[in-house]
Formats: structure tokens, sequence, C-alpha cells
């Protein structure tokens, strides 16, 4: 029998837990998957030039935040009561904040990470306000 098991890259913060690069034999792209302890973080902003995001939440809820500097910031909300799978194609700042203890974000993202194809902007930046009630 030929198969194999494969180390994944785990990576710990206050703001969750994440699992990088979880198929790293997928040609192009990455998948990782982000579990959330606390709802007091906001995990925000960044952008690409190259990649594009696509996320889903499997469990829990979360707020995401999507924005420019010419249209400002939007919100929309992901949850595992309506699965749908959000696109964020490059240049679209983007980030989050979880609603409920527990959540797990799953994203797969079209190139391998590459720190120069990350561009981040500090939270505010985009006069935007993260505790507006939530939907």
């Amino acid at each position: 029998m030929n198969y194999s098991f494969e180390n994944i890259q785990f990576h710990e913060d206050d703001r969750g837990q994440r699992l990088l690069d979880v198929f790293k034999n997928i040609d192009k792209g990455q998948i990782n998957i982000t579990y959330v302890n606390s709802t007091k973080h906001i995990v925000a902003w960044h952008k690409h030039n190259i990649q594009t995001d696509y996320w889903l939440c499997l469990k829990g809820s979360f707020k995401v935040g999507l924005s420019t500097y010419e249209e400002g910031a939007e919100f929309e909300y992901l949850s595992d009561k309506n699965f749908r799978v959000l696109k964020i194609p490059p240049g679209i700042y983007h980030g989050y904040k979880s609603l409920e203890p527990g959540s797990i974000l799953l994203y797969y993202l079209t190139e391998k990470y590459n720190t120069n194809d990350e561009i981040r902007a500090e939270v505010g930046s985009f006069n935007e306000d993260w505790n507006i009630e939530n939907k």
C-alpha cells in the first residue's frame, strides 16, 4: 500500500489557532483553517495584488470587513447557519472578527503564502466601526 502522512504547520497566538497549508501537494495555492478562541480581536487589514481568497465559515460566525480607500469599508457576515463562500479578489483589504468563541474559518488561497503580496493597513484606516451592531 502506498500512503503517507505530512505534518501540518501550526501557529497559535492570542487571536486563535491556525493550520497552514493543510494540503501541501496542491499544485497551486493553499488551504488554511483558523480556529478562533475569542470575540475580542479584530484580525485586519491586509490585501493582495496577486492572490484571491475564498472564505467559508465551518462553525460559528464571522463579521467580515471588506474595504478599499476609494469605496471605504463594508461588512458582510459568514455563518454556519447560511453556508456560502466569499470570494475576495486582489485589491480589496479584508479582515474579520469572530462573533462566537470557537468559530472556524476555512480559506483557500490561490497562491502559496508570499509576504511580498501582503499589503497591510491598520485597524481604523478606513474610518470603519467594527463595534456597530451585528446583524
